[in-house]
Formats: C-alpha cells, sequence, structure tokens
C-alpha cells in the first residue's frame, strides 16, 4: 500500500488563487485506508475549502467525486466526463495518480492534496511502517522476508552495523533495529545457519537510479486492430 498524508488546507489553498472552479478528486484505495484522501475526506476538504478561502478573500466553487483508484484512468475518466468543465484540479491520491490525470489533461492544471510517502503497511489502527523500497531487485527470499533495504537506516545487506543497541536502531530510539528481527526469525525458523550466505551489491540500475521505470507484459496487452489499407487488400488478392 502507498502511504499518504494530507497536506494542510492553506498549502491547498496556495495553489488555487488564481482558480475558481475547482473539482477535488478522492481516491478510494490506498488514500482512504490512510485517512488521507478517501471519499470521506475529500468531502470534508471540498465543504472547508470554500470556507477557508472566503477567509482570506478567494470565491472558491467546490465539488469532489471520488474514484475507486485514481491510478488507473479507467476509474477517473468517468468523474471527468461531467458538463463542468473545472479550471483546476486537486488529486487525493498518491503522486502517481495526480501524474496520471496530468498526462490526459493538456490544459486543466492538477495539484496534490497529499504527500506521497512510502509504500508500508498498516501497524496498528493510525500507524503505518514502511516496508519497501520499490528496488526492483528483490531479495526477501534471503532475509526471511524482511526488508533490510526498506527498513534498516543504513540499508545494510549484510547483517547489522555496530551501531545498534538493545534492539534499536542508532538513528533514532524508536527505530527497530531490523536486523535484530531477520536474526530472531531466522533464530525462530532454526534457519541461522543460512545468514552467513553473502549478499552481493544490489544492481539499483533496476531502481529509479536508472530513470523512470516500466513494466511491461506483451501478454497482457490489447492492441487494437488497424484497418487494412488499399494497398494491403491488393496485396493480399
Amino acid at each position: 500500500m502507498i502511504i499518504v498524508r494530507q497536506k494542510p488546507l492553506e498549502d491547498i489553498l496556495s495553489y488555487l488563487a488564481p482558480y475558481r472552479n475547482v473539482l477535488l478528486i478522492g481516491c478510494g484505495t490506498c488514500s482512504a485506508v490512510c485517512f488521507a484522501g478517501g471519499e470521506k475526506e475529500t468531502e470534508e476538504v471540498a465543504c472547508m475549502l470554500p470556507l477557508v478561502a472566503e477567509a482570506k478573500g478567494q470565491q472558491l466553487e467546490v465539488r469532489a467525486a471520488t474514484c475507486e483508484r485514481v491510478c488507473d484512468w479507467e476509474f477517473v475518466e468517468p468523474v471527468l466526463n461531467g458538463d463542468e468543465t473545472p479550471d483546476a484540479i486537486v488529486s487525493f491520491s498518491c503522486g502517481s495518480g495526480v501524474n496520471l490525470i496530468a498526462e490526459h489533461l493538456e490544459t486543466i492544471p492538477v495539484f496534490p492534496g497529499t504527500d506521497t510517502l512510502f509504500i508500508g503497511a498498516t501497524m496498528e489502527h493510525g500507524v503505518w511502517n514502511e516496508m519497501c523500497l520499490g528496488c526492483g531487485d528483490c531479495t526477501l527470499d534471503k532475509t526471511f522476508g524482511i526488508c533490510p533495504v526498506a527498513r534498516c537506516s543504513k540499508s545494510i545487506l549484510n547483517g547489522p552495523c555496530g551501531g545498534s543497541h538493545d534492539g534499536k536502531c542508532e538513528v533514532d530510539d524508536e527505530i527497530e533495529c531490523v536486523w535484530v528481527k531477520i536474526v530472531e526469525r531466522a533464530r525462530t525458523m532454526g534457519r541461522l545457519d543460512e545468514l552467513g550466505q553473502y549478499i552481493p551489491p544490489k544492481d539499483w540500475s533496476t531502481s529509479h537510479s536508472g530513470g523512470a521505470r516500466r513494466l511491461l507484459r506483451e501478454d497482457l496487452r490489447i492492441v487494437e486492430q488497424q484497418e487494412p489499407t488499399e494497398a494491403a487488400v491488393g496485396e493480399q488478392a
């Protein structure tokens, strides 16, 4: 899950100074789980934003809509096919959703309503921890399902550094030393000897270091059939 945090109303309002008719788009998936941009939160902002704007001398007409997920255009497109074209859009999705809308709308400005933080998991109500860096070269088979790349402050692949103390990281006493967790899990599973296997340096070209990434599955693509040209028809004849 992508963890996001809603931006302050003042920040959102600062984007919208030149505009009057604004559409807020909520995301019913990750943003909703984070209580940052689902239907409830987006409707709340739609109610509050005009009031905050009016106090600052701005006039805003705000409407809200929520998609099942904003990172998939087939869910976003119906929301934008209404009779009224907005002057600006604020997306309460992750940054991926903001990018996707901007890719499809050439003339309408699109702004983020959230800060995209990390790929994580819900630990308890209101608490999310980072779990994955999206490095593109997963080695969780060697660390018993616990990621040192994302969860170690130094991304160390072969055992803990000398700075951990009482199971905590030297960077912050609130951060658990992930290598303590890895070792304890290996011990519980009776597989401590496997930690002696050396993990070579990562190939970071599979991460964002190699530029914007793309996944292409030819077996899943739907290629539109083109009408045969006159020349092609003649050749067939």
